[in-house]
């Protein structure tokens, strides 16, 4: 089945800052308990927006003015820490399409591409920018253009980073390998057919 050909994400975004954001923050180990992803997205950031009482606590997920929002932005190395899958996972079944931050942990931005989430990588005075930008219009889009590769904001444009194998993988369709792995399957029988263990 095709995949969707990314070329450009745009929809409201989040400031959550802070660097190294690791993987067991955005979503703790305790909720990973699970026979498929579906769900995750109520867990993310758990510990960051409740008391132990289930109480709210004061951060930006919490805040009904970003209830909607799809973009998140962040510190750098986000997704550092434990490789677990489930963190990208947990940000994209919360409605979240593309994540901007300083830079990204390897493994996070793996999973996150093979989602078709892009993570774009902008420099510490850009994102300040970009961040006083949403704190100041919670209502207002951002768009991520991958094509371009530009985040556009309040008629503003930046230049943004995102690696190229990753960028060419998101505009193609071609972002998730079991995808393409399934699709070659007539060419998979044939290699099958002429080892000689077949």
């Amino acid at each position: 089945m095709p995949l969707e050909k990314i070329s450009q994400v745009s929809g409201q975004a989040i400031y959550v800052p802070g660097d190294d954001i690791d993987t067991d923050r955005i979503i703790p180990a305790r909720f990973m308990k699970c026979v498929t992803f579906d769900g995750l997205g109520e867990y993310l950031f758990y510990d960051m927006k409740f008391k132990e009482d289930g109480s709210k606590k004061e951060h930006p997920l919490n805040d009904p003015r970003f209830i909607n929002a799809s973009i998140m932005l962040s510190g750098s190395n986000f997704g550092c820490g434990s490789s677990r899958e489930h963190a990208p996972q947990s940000l994209y079944r919360a409605g979240f399409r593309a994540v901007i931050a300083g830079n990204f942990a390897e493994i996070f931005f793996g999973n996150s591409i093979n989602l078709g989430m892009p993570c774009i990588s902008l420099p510490d005075s850009e994102r300040a920018k970009l961040a006083s930008f949403i704190q100041e219009n919670p209502s207002a889009d951002v768009i991520v253009d991958v094509q371009n590769l530009k985040i556009r904001f309040d008629g503003s444009s930046i230049p943004c980073e995102l690696r190229q194998g990753a960028r060419e993988s998101l505009l193609n369709g071609t972002w998730d390998p079991i995808d393409e792995l399934l699709g070659a399957n007539e060419s998979v029988e044939a290699i099958h057919n002429r080892l000689a263990y077949s």
